[in-house]
């Protein structure tokens, strides 16, 4: 394998931020790709966003920085693009990161550039952060230094979790790569299977009845995902992993055996999220436009997932799914740059309102406390604060990527703070090849 340079940027310069020789969006979103409209102020297309807008009634949205609240009442048609932080000069140009309330700063801690591919996914555990990229190749970094790596054979990163020494792999070929960890090891990680495995594809091709038919004249075994395993979700609880593909389908895999317990025909189209949740539930979003909610119930001898409400049905992708488990909220990100939210009340999930602080398609979520993060086609990370009443004040936009932000994860930094809040160390990967991490009070 050819030995790339890795760049450490600490408290990266204006350089950083600057324009030059920025890739173009059209480059960087690969044609498998699914339905990933970009918009943005001149080339929108009227038709194709007022058609969900006007479904809407409540929304949440930035307004002066300065007076950052959240308005419920505001049709989105009514919304007026010029207060937006992105056709003004932003009072947080001169630092990353600015509490509006307190004046208290905080920022970019670093970044890390290896020039080998545009980052797909990110999972951190304990202090271990693993990216994948396009290039096939997952890297694996400690204290800002690139700690190990290994390489699947084909397909890149799109989607990585970590279960305790486990890590999985899903890649742009449908395959599913487990990864043992043991730090006693020279090599730290090691290829230990893939889901399926062998001997369960071998027993499964044997019977006639388990195929499904994918395309015409082409049948797989139910148990194989055929395209892209574009996202997945962890039930730790419960010793389950789900997997969502761009075959349309989410797979339910038991822990213990790495065995497939089921296959759910979910979608119209590509799964682009997967989600498992608060009480069991699990929610899919897809590129058909569509938010469902599932629940593992027992039938006859068996458990299946059954679909118990569909929670958003618009003409637009969703690109992402987050949850606030705590507080019982749901986030879907969409390709026309709004996020809808529903809360849970009662046992029953209502919709609360919409977030709309990005020019472009969101392409990922992430919540956590009473925060969430959304990162987006327009290079930006927006973070948003929820107050005790279910509304979103704007709190800032974190910015210094030159290409799209495709992933987001989060951990909670344990040291003590003086003043007894929260903080977050929040990991950004983006198509400019770069993971950026933020320093983020609550």
């Amino acid at each position: 394998m050819t030995k790339q340079k890795t760049k450490i940027q600490m408290f990266p310069d204006d350089k950083n931020s600057s324009s030059h020789g920025r890739p173009k969006l059209g480059s960087l979103f690969h044609n498998s790709e699914p339905n990933i409209l970009l918009i943005s102020g001149e080339t929108q297309d009227d038709d194709a966003s007022t058609s969900s807008h006007n479904r809407h009634s409540n929304v949440s949205f930035p307004v002066s920085p300065a007076n950052a609240i959240t308005s419920p009442n505001v049709s989105p048609n009514n919304y007026n693009f010029i207060s937006s932080p992105f056709y003004q000069t932003s009072p947080f140009s001169k630092s990353p990161w600015l509490n509006v309330q307190t004046g208290e700063s905080f920022g970019l801690i670093g970044s890390l550039v290896r020039e080998e591919g545009h980052i797909y996914s990110l999972a951190s555990a304990g202090d271990l952060l693993y990216t994948g990229s396009d290039s096939k190749n997952i890297r694996v970094w400690k204290n800002f230094n690139e700690y190990s790596g290994f390489k699947s054979n084909s397909g890149l990163v799109k989607a990585i979790v970590v279960s305790g020494q486990r890590i999985f792999t899903g890649h742009q070929d449908g395959k599913i790569r487990v990864w043992k960890y043991s730090n006693l090891k020279k090599k730290a990680h090691k290829r230990i299977g893939s889901l399926p495995t062998t001997r369960d594809i071998i027993i499964t091709s044997m019977n006639p009845g388990n195929y499904v038919e994918v395309r015409r004249h082409r049948n797989v075994p139910w148990i194989k995902h055929y395209d892209a395993v574009a996202c997945m979700s962890l039930d730790e609880e419960h010793g389950l992993l789900y997997s969502g593909s761009w075959d349309k389908t989410f797979k339910v895999w038991r822990l213990s055996d790495s065995k497939c317990l089921e296959s759910v025909q979910a979608h119209d189209d590509a799964v682009n999220s997967v989600v498992a949740g608060f009480h069991g539930l699990v929610f899919t979003g897809s590129a058909d436009g569509s938010v469902k909610v599932w629940r593992r119930e027992l039938v006859g001898k068996d458990t299946k997932h059954m679909m118990i409400y569909t929670l958003l049905n618009q003409e637009t992708a969703v690109t992402s799914v987050a949850v606030n488990v705590t507080n019982g909220v749901v986030y879907a990100g969409s390709s026309d740059g709004l996020v809808n939210f529903w809360e849970q009340r009662k046992h029953v999930l209502n919709h609360a309102g919409v977030i709309r602080g990005h020019r472009q398609a969101v392409l990922c979520l992430a919540a956590a406390g009473s925060l969430l993060f959304s990162g987006s086609a327009d290079k930006s990370i927006c973070v948003w604060k929820r107050d005790t009443s279910g509304f979103h004040s704007y709190l800032s936009v974190l910015t210094g990527h030159t290409g799209p932000v495709k992933c987001l994860t989060i951990q909670e930094n344990l040291e003590e703070r003086d003043n007894g809040g929260r903080e977050w160390v929040v990991y950004s990967g983006s198509l400019d090849k770069s993971v950026k991490l933020w320093r983020v009070a609550e």
